[in-house]
């Protein structure tokens, strides 16, 4: 069985696939009824009857198994599952993180599917929706520049550090022998490894003939020797975050990494094929220096890969771990415990948080700064083709030419915007203003009703009512009263004064009531049009003489209900 629940004390026995067997105690809780079949619940969701598959995965369960059984207890609880209440549940996951709630109602299920004994009111609320949801986190922020190179000048001198001192421990090798016959130094345990691999304590002991807790008293530094000789863990993290940076693959494609994948095309041009995790099969051209760093860690792993098992020579990211040839995991905690002893902070002070996800936003955002193109994705961890394929293109012919519609509006509106106003005094003393009924295409006889006032709006004549700039064409237009000032059909003269200075009283008030944004969204190009280009064209004293009659509030415009300030 994967997992087996032991009753004296209350533990799992667990037997996960490529997992060594393992006991996880539970411990002394303080409702013994309630924690042992949330146990058995626990064990009917390990793999293969439930998606509990990994041993960490099992302990974060066991955790909040603990922490259900506890809290339960201080709120009065000291029944067994099959006592649970809608209201006890309710309370206790309402006020716990999404991962509690989410991981407590997989215990309750499926020890239900094994015995069918919560009440049926409790089983429909177990088996419903979750109360919290997870945090759905934005896109990552690339790494400031400032960090970004302390990250990678560290990585490039722990690089150069590590070939060096490799080389410096092989050159010392090359000047020793047998251990056994000449003694143990640093240069004989360093021969004795370059021809039997990163042997341990134990091993080193057997071949010079004697115990192993001789050899411990008599003899130091191997651990030293073999750190010089063959990559650990640590070694390997400065070559993964360099790579990284500089190709930008996935850090499930990175950590999957294998030999066969990498193709040398010539002595800088390398063709490197990885598996994606969310996709299949890719590859990448790397960069001359990328292709560089690959080749030093393929040199640096040479050793270590002499000695390796077959099913592990073909991993890139080979190292040692207590003697034994591994598998690089480029854990959290393993960042974490690198980041500390090189003391790496960031520009807040704290230390540097490695995120390898990030290194890949950085690494696009980088290339973005580069070419121009690339600079225009809403979310940094797309790349352009991708934002292109997948977000950006229309799919049908008639999503098509909407988007192209929306395209000419846009154009038009920008050029309405930049055409100036036609202002009656300043055309007629310019002898311009035939020029713009001809612009216009205004019929005849349409001058003279402008000029007398016929076709007057409320901010100013307007050379067709139905022209349906704003509105369906052949109908009249529904625009608002500030509309007006930035439509090319407008014509403004001296008698329009007293409402065009009503307007801008209005937009006065608008910008006392409304935030910056929303005013500067919604107001800002009619009253900079108002103040900087219609106004100035008028004489002081006609603005002056207009002014009297201007009350300075909202009754004094055609407002609908919505559009009052009150």
């Amino acid at each position: 069985m994967p997992a087996e629940v032991l009753r004296d004390p209350l533990a799992l026995k667990l037997s996960l696939p490529g997992e060594t067997a393992t006991v996880i105690v539970i411990g002394d809780l303080p409702n013994p009824r309630l924690a042992a079949d949330l146990t058995e619940g626990l064990a009917a969701s390990v793999h293969p009857d439930g998606p509990l598959a990994k041993l960490a995965t099992v302990k974060s369960f066991t955790y909040n198994l603990r922490r259900m059984v506890r809290e339960l207890d201080q709120d009065g609880f000291t029944g067994s599952a099959a006592d649970l209440t809608r209201a006890v549940l309710g309370a206790f996951w309402l006020r716990s993180h999404y991962l509690v709630e989410y991981r407590t109602r997989t215990i309750l299920r499926a020890f239900d599917a094994r015995h069918r004994v919560l009440p049926e009111p409790v089983r429909q609320m177990v088996f419903g929706t979750n109360y919290k949801r997870p945090t759905v986190n934005g896109p990552l922020p690339p790494y400031a520049p400032a960090e970004w190179n302390r990250l990678i000048d560290l990585c490039k001198q722990e690089v150069h550090r590590l070939g060096d001192a490799q080389r410096a421990m092989v050159a010392l090798a090359e000047g020793g022998q047998d251990p056994a016959a000449g003694g143990w130094s640093r240069a004989n345990a360093a021969w004795l490894m370059l021809r039997m691999g990163p042997v341990t304590r134990t091993e080193a002991a057997a071949h010079l003939g004697i115990s192993p807790d001789e050899f411990t008293r008599r003899h130091r530094g191997i651990e030293e020797v073999r750190a010089g000789l063959f990559p650990s863990h640590r070694d390997a993290i400065p070559y993964m975050l360099l790579l990284a940076a500089w190709t930008g693959i996935v850090p499930d494609g990175l950590t999957g990494l294998e030999v066969p994948g990498i193709r040398w095309a010539g002595r800088q041009a390398t063709l490197l094929s990885y598996t994606k995790g969310r996709t299949a099969e890719e590859s990448l051209v790397l960069s001359p220096r990328a292709s560089r760093l690959l080749e030093q860690w393929l040199q640096h792993s040479a050793l270590l890969r002499r000695y390796a098992p077959a099913e592990l020579a073909d991993h890139v990211w080979l190292v040692t771990r207590q003697g034994r040839s591994s598998r690089a995991a480029f854990e959290e905690y393993m960042m974490r415990g690198w980041i500390k002893a090189h003391d790496l902070r960031g520009d807040d002070g704290h230390r540097l948080r490695i995120d390898r996800r990030r290194l890949r936003t950085t690494f696009i955002a980088q290339r973005g700064q580069r070419q121009w193109s690339l600079r225009a994705t809403v979310d940094p961890n797309h790349s352009p083709q991708v934002e292109g394929d997948h977000y950006l293109s229309a799919a049908t012919p008639a999503q098509k030419a909407v988007v192209e519609d929306i395209a000419r509006d846009a154009q038009g509106d920008l050029l309405r915007r930049a055409s100036a106003p036609l202002v009656v005094d300043e055309a007629a003393s310019a002898a311009g203003l035939p020029e713009e009924v001809r612009r216009l295409g205004l019929a005849e006889g349409a001058l003279a009703e402008l000029l007398s006032g016929e076709r007057d709006v409320f901010s100013g004549a307007c050379a067709d009512h139905f022209a349906g700039l704003h509105g369906p064409k052949g109908q009249p237009c529904p625009a608002r009263p500030w509309v007006c000032l930035l439509c090319p059909l407008a014509l403004f003269a001296p008698r329009h004064l007293p409402n065009l200075l009503r307007l801008k009283a209005f937009f006065a008030r608008q910008f006392r009531q409304m935030p910056r944004e929303q005013f500067a969204a919604v107001f800002a190009p009619y009253a900079r049009r108002l103040s900087a280009d219609i106004l100035p064209r008028f004489e002081k004293a006609a603005i002056a003489a207009a002014q009297r009659d201007v009350g300075d509030e909202d009754a004094e415009l055609p407002l609908r209900a919505e559009e009052t300030t009150s």
